[in-house]
């Protein structure tokens, strides 16, 4: 399958450890090297706001997606106005199945409860077989290994069915992170195999 889009879930809030957004930026221009389009939640402010800075000031294209009644709390309509392509949804239903539709593949840096949702969403319908696209953790200085734990404790008690379809990637290295995604793209396994930086959840 080939890859044009990455949907990034992230917080809307920086984080209290500045290596979030340095990794949002960084993954942002990665994504714009790579001359990819950035699809994501619309908002211009804390981690989110990083991400899309990052490809934009680094050439790229960016779509934010966001339900009206966040505008004001996620962005600055100013900011907005600097996206390539702004859609604005009226809840956040909407909000999340268009950025499905949008988007070749799923990175999830750090952020809270509304970006867990996210991807536990995402992983969802893969064990469901509604797609087959790349999901990624981004596991920014150990983020996301709580979260990582009770999955397999999930999986290791039963209650993951069909888990050959919810392998997502763990991948500690941000630069790793598009060229791993593309490397999947192509039903290839990223290079580096199970190891420290890139591995299979």
């Amino acid at each position: 399958m080939p890859i044009r889009s990455i949907c990034v879930y992230c917080g809307s809030q920086p984080g209290r450890d500045p290596a979030y957004i340095a990794a949002g930026r960084a993954l942002g221009k990665s994504i714009a090297a790579h001359g990819l389009r950035l699809v994501y939640g619309g908002g211009t402010k804390g981690i989110m706001g990083a991400v899309a800075a990052g490809v934009l000031s680094n050439g790229g294209q960016v779509t934010g997606i966001i339900p009206e009644f966040l505008v004001d709390m996620e962005a600055t309509r100013h900011s907005l106005g600097q996206l390539d392509e702004l859609i604005v949804t009226e809840d956040m239903h909407a909000r999340k199945h268009k950025m499905f539709e949008r988007a070749d593949a799923f990175v999830t840096l750090p952020g809270g409860i509304g970006t867990l949702e996210e991807i536990v969403e995402i992983m969802t319908w893969a064990q469901l077989g509604r797609h087959e696209k790349p999901m990624v953790f981004a596991n920014i200085g150990g983020f996301w290994d709580p979260m990582l734990d009770l999955i397999t404790h999930m999986r290791e008690q039963g209650f993951i069915h069909r888990a050959h379809l919810v392998q997502p990637l763990v991948i500690a290295d941000v630069e790793e992170i598009v060229p791993a995604i593309l490397e999947q793209g192509e039903d290839r396994l990223p290079s580096g195999g199970e190891d420290a930086v890139i591995s299979r959840l």
